[in-house]
């Protein structure tokens, strides 16, 4: 008889049944011991003990954090499945200590928000909000030829060739589209093979039709873009942001978006989040606001409890893990 590892789900209830559907539920239950429904973080606080044999756990949004408490309460864990992005409130410096094996789904979710980030662009591409606000305002066709870059020979600046920045430049690449990109981390080689061409950070605004921030929040990167980057955009260029709100120096860039009513921003992230009722974001008509729906909703959640079982297959037959995470990256992941 085989033994299996002992392993528990614990995150949100809520997003529980999206993140792992139940076909996904069934094949880690076949592949584990799963010695207990579903729990929260605050249950389990309430009592401990239920960690004592885990090995493993398959966690979500509201995950527990690793610190020393839960980690003594669990001295068998030896991996934790996080199925979604940022781990900056899951990890501690106990959990590198314990060596514990710590793997998320930052890949699967970042697949949305690049898919989000396409569709901005190619409609950006065509001028898509400015005419559609100017359509309802005067209920009359504009005079063709529309005057629009479009996606021939147009510039797309990418901010930051993170896990969300490379994957659109992967999207984009079918497209007679030019990419150039800012990343102080990234070597002219590693660019050449996304097919960008690096810049500085000015040039990005100086000189893409359309600049889509892709930056994880770090203190380095704490309000980095201001007036001073707005101010120098293209006429009727747009600027996405799938990010974090607090990259973007937001007083700035209201006053130059107020200014500047031929710049459209399209924003599914703000700081604060939402913004404040008498934001005049809700007000500016080149300002497009999304509920932070880039990244994985609906059904598209579940492709990270599956990226979860297929990282626990292969810890399962001793293979590397796909998307393990290590301390010294740690620091620069968002």
């Amino acid at each position: 008889m085989i033994t299996l590892i002992k392993g528990l789900f614990i995150m949100n209830k809520e997003p529980f049944d999206l993140v792992y559907p139940e076909e996904v539920r069934k094949e880690i239950e076949s592949l584990a011991d799963i010695y207990a429904k579903q729990m929260t973080t605050k249950v389990i606080q309430k009592d401990l003990s239920i960690l004592e044999d885990v090995e493993v756990i398959f966690s979500g949004w509201g995950g527990p954090q690793l610190n020393r408490t839960l980690l003594d309460a669990a001295p068998n864990l030896k991996a934790f499945f996080y199925a979604a992005g940022s781990l900056k409130n899951i990890v501690t410096e106990e959990s590198w200590n314990r060596d514990i094996l710590i793997t998320n789904a930052v890949k699967a979710n970042a697949i949305p928000v690049a898919e989000f980030t396409l569709s901005q662009i190619l409609f950006c591409l065509k001028n898509g909000w400015e005419f559609s606000r100017k359509f309802r305002n005067t209920r009359q066709y504009p005079t063709k030829p529309f005057d629009v870059p479009g996606a021939y020979k147009s510039t797309v600046g990418i901010i930051s060739l993170s896990t969300v920045g490379r994957l659109v430049c992967e999207l984009l690449k079918p497209f007679d589209i030019k990419v150039i990109a800012y990343d102080p981390f990234v070597k002219e080689e590693e660019a050449n093979r996304l097919g960008v061409e690096l810049c500085s950070l000015e040039e990005i605004f100086i000189n893409a039709n359309i600049v889509s921030l892709h930056t994880p929040l770090l203190d380095e990167t704490n309000g980095m873009i201001g007036k001073e980057h707005f101010t120098k955009m293209l006429p009727n260029s747009s600027f996405i942001n799938t990010a974090r709100g607090a990259i973007v120096r937001e007083s700035e860039m209201i006053g130059v978006l107020r200014s500047r009513s031929d710049i459209t921003a399209i924003l599914d992230v703000t700081f604060p989040e939402p913004p404040n009722q008498d934001s005049p974001l809700f007000s500016f008509e080149n300002v497009i606001l999304t509920p932070h729906l880039a990244g994985s909703e609906g059904k598209e959640c579940g492709r990270m409890g599956f990226y979860m079982l297929e990282e626990f297959k292969r810890y399962l037959n001793g293979d590397s893990l796909k998307w393990l995470i290590n301390k010294k990256d740690f620091s620069m992941l968002a």
